[in-house]
This record gives structure tokens, sequence and C-alpha cells, in this order.
């Protein structure tokens, strides 16, 4: 028997079986699957691509909400801070994200700022530029432009009142000598601080903001309404004028 004929004789194997790739969550076990493993194990067992899934309910043909929601992650070195700052638009740009569910995540991130922005609002008195930082965070975090607020202060240096003065593009805000302390005065605030954020993420004061605290501050003298400092804010850090010796 020559070799052809041996092979022709022979059973031809099999090819390697291949189940058909499933992309459904609803394939897993269902201890791994976002909805129920938050039931079965709570909150905290829960990775920040799996809570996204949830909110994302699901992917698209070929990718489960999960590895979606891993590559929307990855895109912003999965930093929730990066994350956050994403419009919808930008959101969209990725495979298996629409409006709606672009609108969901969005609407999420914003409740939890808000709960940040609530926590900020009991109680608090300034000791120091760190307490500053805390305190103005929920308001200018994520902003992908620049605001002017004020932190009024009563005698006690408790805070009475937090004003945004104005809102201008990324490279600039205008901030009115007049406006800052007419709503300082109304308030019958006994001090008061300054505080701007750099969308840019550079803390160092520009000419123009050094310029305008020296305005401030000899204003405030004036008026016997003492500026005690003027952060700068970015969500990496802060630079304050007190700190620095500059106020």
């Amino acid at each position: 028997m020559n070799s052809l004929d041996m092979l022709a004789g022979e059973e031809t194997p099999p090819a390697a079986y291949q189940a058909p790739q499933s992309f459904s969550i609803k394939s897993w076990a269902e201890e791994d699957r976002p909805r129920e493993k938050l039931l079965l194990k709570g909150r905290a067992a829960l990775s920040d691509a799996e809570l996204m899934a949830i909110l994302l309910g699901s992917g698209t043909t070929k990718l489960s909400a999960v590895d979606v929601a891993k590559l929307v992650l990855a895109a912003t070195g999965n930093d929730l801070n990066e994350l956050a700052r994403l419009s919808i638009k930008d959101l969209m740009r990725h495979k298996g994200i629409g409006e709606a569910k672009a609108i969901t995540i969005v609407a999420a991130l914003e409740l939890g700022r808000r709960r940040k922005e609530t926590a900020a609002a009991e109680r608090v008195t300034i000791t120091c530029s760190t307490d500053i930082y805390n305190l103005i965070r929920p308001n200018l975090q994520d902003l992908p432009h620049e605001e002017f607020w004020v932190i009024m202060l009563n005698r006690a240096n408790v805070v009475m009142r937090q004003e945004k003065i104005s809102s201008g593009g990324v490279a600039g805000t205008v901030a009115d000598p007049k406006m800052i302390f007419k709503q300082a005065l109304e308030k019958l605030a006994s001090s008061i601080i300054l505080v701007h954020n750099h969308p840019s993420g550079n803390r160092q004061p520009s000419a123009a903001d050094i310029m305008l605290t020296k305005k401030l501050k000899e204003a405030g003298g004036f008026l016997d309404l003492p500026v005690l400092d003027h952060l700068i804010y970015t969500d990496r850090g802060y630079y304050s004028f007190a700190d620095e010796g500059i106020l």
C-alpha cells in the first residue's frame, strides 16, 4: 500500500472545535455579571468598568458593555477625573456609545460632583490654603473654562457664602472688582478669599493674576474688607498667594 492508499484509508482528523464566541453579559456566570455581582457582593466589589457597564446597559454585537466601558476608560488613562471632563460628543466617538448612553454617563458623573459639593457646603472654618482648596474643589473640578469665585468669611473665618463672579473661556475670565466687593459688602462679610481656576493645569500666576491680586488687596484695605488669600485652582493642586508671601 503506497502512501496515497494509506492516507485514503485513514479518517481525516476533525478540525479543532471552536465554540461560538458570545459577547453578551447574559452568557457569563451569574456572579460575574455586573448587576448580579453588585447584588451579591456589594458595590465596592465592582471595578470601574463594571460600574460603568451597568450605566451602559448593553454593548455591541462584538463587545459586551464591560468591554465598551474598558475601552472608554483606557482612552482616559483609567482616570475618572479625565472621564468627567469628556463631553457628550467626546463619549459618542467611542464605538458602542450613542447619545442616550453618553447622557447617562455624564448625568452619573454630575451627581457624583454634586454630592461632593453638598458635603463641602457644611459649615467650614478656613485655617489654611488646603481648607480653601477642599472647599472650592466641587465647584471648579473638571471645568474646561475659567471661573472666578469669591469666598466670604465672618470674623471667625467661618465660610458665609461662595459666589461665582464670572465665567470665561479657556484662557481667562474677567474679574470686576466692583462686583467682587459689592457681593461681599451686601453679605456683611468680614474678609474675603479670591479663587480662580486654570483649566490648563498650570498653577503659576500670570502677570495679570498678580496685578489683579494687588489691586484687590489695596481696595479691600480701603473698605476694611481684607483679602486673605488668592488661590489658583487646578485639579492636580493649587497656588496660594498667601503661602508664597505675595499677598
